[in-house]
């Protein structure tokens, strides 16, 4: 079949994208972010959350890691490092390409709607996505098209296959159909919206796959594909010699993942209209001016390998189709400038990770409770309180070990050497009860400190795991059976048989936090203020205070209980409660409290 539409439509689209900029330059200062202050976020994995349907798994054609035809789905209750059949016999380790990398357990977005109900009863108020768009791999940051939901995650996929065979779409939106995974994502926005809960998802715009259309196209067609200026091409094939000389900018130097062509402008015309025209699809999918039936926000992938100017531009196109939608960068440093320079509303607080990690998880290298203080003062001073109330208060994450197994393997680098394949000696176990109790601590000062706290996928449920890709195992389910986990990835090595369970007293300990923060005004989007009097190398404390409630917290690192007194002056009222427990405390003359080992006291006005 011929396309009919071409550079007239292109044309058109471009046109409109200049029209929503110019809009949002006067609507940009209407952005209001008031709901995501404090917010409960909650990290979805899609591949590895919730296998709704065995309808849409993946088949052996669709994994490139592999070419074995005895290549199954694998079991979701499995231990995870015992390598299945069609594994053992390529006679390759574990980490090879073609054995983990090759998996797919089949999670979709059927699996995520039945278990919206699970995420409202943990009380979380907002969902980030990996991302969810069409691509090979398990982790879909190889994406084939960004206005299209990856088929594995839909209903039907064969149906998906032919419809988009027959549709002829190129890069102009007015081509575009609406696939059956398309449509259950707009309704997995509406079942989440009408709990409460915002939807993000994952923007990698710096990158594609290999079979994004554009890059398909120029493999096809050499340079004289109408992509051919899309992209970093470094050298084109000379037909007239025996060998392909063609070559382009991997990201990172990785070839699966050929980066876009920029100029001092950011993405060049052609991608930069196309991943414009995505942003608006799913904003606003129906286009009607009402962004309620699309996504809540965007959180962009390697943002800082795009230059600025991009950024400003695509950020005044997000705020003009929804002024509360939110923007989220991947930076792993200081983002204050990119706040500034509005080029994003938020980021990854990556800074509040690395400083938890030195205070309550490491033991040789811990630093002090007045050192503790300094770097969290330094991050509010970078941001201001107002915009810390919206920072990503993460600790791990799909780029990371999990929390669990930071705690088990203390003392290393943030995100260094944190995975088995960097170090050998990394202890996989399940963590045991006083670990768990440091688990708790963490979760609960990410609940009660200043900015919005982020669960990554499973943490709640008791899942451990070293750096990627045992960081990405199948969700804990309290309805499944799981095997023992008694496998180790490394022939020689040791460790213990591990009961895989979901955990529910740590389930209901990180539910409880949750509502804690949610239910108290004060925790919820609070100023901050530092008992600095109370500071000691195993202890921080710190008030929370919004209108008439205050909140006053207390962590005690140590392996022992700690005594202090509150003195009246930094109380606001004459009574307060445990959040705990619930017990009223008389404050007349301050307050005299014990906090346990390795534990927390939260008090709050009456």
């Amino acid at each position: 079949m011929k396309c009919k539409y071409g550079s007239i439509a292109a044309v058109m689209i471009l046109s409109g994208l200049l029209a929503c900029r110019s809009t949002g330059q006067k609507n940009e200062m209407k952005s209001n972010l008031d709901w995501a202050k404090g917010a409960v976020w909650y990290q979805i994995f899609p591949e590895r959350f919730c296998n709704g349907s065995a309808a849409d798994d993946p088949v052996v054609a669709e994994v490139p890691e592999t070419d074995n035809p005895h290549w199954r789905i694998s079991p979701w209750t499995s231990d995870w490092y015992r390598m299945q059949p069609w594994e053992k016999e390529q006679k390759k380790p574990f980490y090879d390409g073609s054995v983990v990398f090759a998996r797919r357990y089949g999670g979709d977005l059927i699996g995520v709607m039945e278990k919206l109900d699970y995420l409202s009863e943990l009380g979380i108020d907002a969902i980030y996505f990996n991302p969810v768009f069409e691509a090979a791999s398990l982790h879909k940051y190889d994406g084939s098209t960004f206005h299209h939901i990856d088929d594995n995650f839909g209903p039907d996929p064969v149906a998906d296959k032919k419809k988009l065979t027959s549709a002829c779409e190129t890069e102009a939106p007015a081509t575009w159909v609406w696939t059956k995974a398309d449509s259950l994502f707009l309704q997995l926005i509406r079942e989440a919206h009408s709990r409460g809960i915002k939807i993000v998802i994952d923007g990698v715009f710096n990158h594609t796959g290999r079979e994004f259309f554009a890059f398909a196209d120029i493999l096809k067609h050499g340079r004289k594909s109408k992509y051919a200026d899309w992209y970093e091409i470094e050298r084109w094939d000379d037909p007239a010699t025996p060998q392909n000389e063609f070559s382009y900018k991997g990201w990172w130097g990785v070839k699966s993942l050929p980066e876009f062509a920029e100029d001092e402008n950011g993405l060049v015309a052609g991608p930069r209209n196309y991943v414009f025209a995505a942003t608006k699809r799913w904003l606003d999918p129906n286009g009607d001016g009402d962004p309620s039936d699309g996504i809540d926000g965007w959180r962009l992938d390697v943002a800082g390998d795009v230059a600025p100017p991009f950024w400003r531009d695509w950020y005044t196109l997000v705020k003009s189709i929804n002024p509360g939608a939110i923007t989220v960068a991947e930076i792993w440093n200081d983002a204050s400038g990119w706040i500034k320079d509005k080029r994003m509303d938020d980021t990854m607080n990556y800074l509040f990770a690395y400083a938890v990690t030195d205070f309550f998880i490491d033991r040789r290298t811990a630093i002090s409770g007045s050192e503790f203080v300094r770097k969290l003062e330094k991050i509010i001073s970078l941001y201001g309180e107002k915009r810390a109330l919206i920072l990503w208060n993460l600790i791990d994450s799909h780029d990371t070990d999990r929390l669990a197994s930071m705690i088990i393997n203390p003392d290393r680098d943030y995100d260094r050497n944190n995975g088995l394949r960097d170090n050998p000696n990394y202890d996989v176990r399940k963590p045991n009860n006083i670990e768990r109790k440091i688990q708790k601590q963490v979760a609960a000062f990410q609940m009660m400190f200043i900015g919005a706290p982020v669960v990554y996928y499973g943490d709640e449920a008791g899942m451990w795991g070293a750096d990627d890709p045992d960081d990405r195992k199948p969700m804990l389910w309290p309805e499944m059976k799981y095997d023992v986990e008694k496998s180790h990835p490394i022939p020689g090595k040791f460790r213990p048989a591990d009961k895989n369970v979901f955990d529910r007293d740590l389930f209901a300990f990180y539910k409880k936090m949750i509502a804690i923060h949610r239910n108290n005004p004060a925790l919820k989007k609070g100023d901050l203020a530092f008992l600095s009097e109370l500071t000691q190398p195993d202890l921080i404390a710190f008030s929370r205070y919004a209108d008439s409630q205050q909140a006053i917290v207390l962590f005690n690192r140590s392996d022992a209980e700690v005594s202090v007194k509150i003195a009246k002056d930094r109380l606001q009222s004459s009574r307060y409660l445990n959040l705990m427990d619930e017990k009223r405390i008389d404050a007349e003359n301050g307050i005299t409290i014990k906090i346990p080992a390795r534990w927390f006291v939260m008090l709050g006005t009456l």
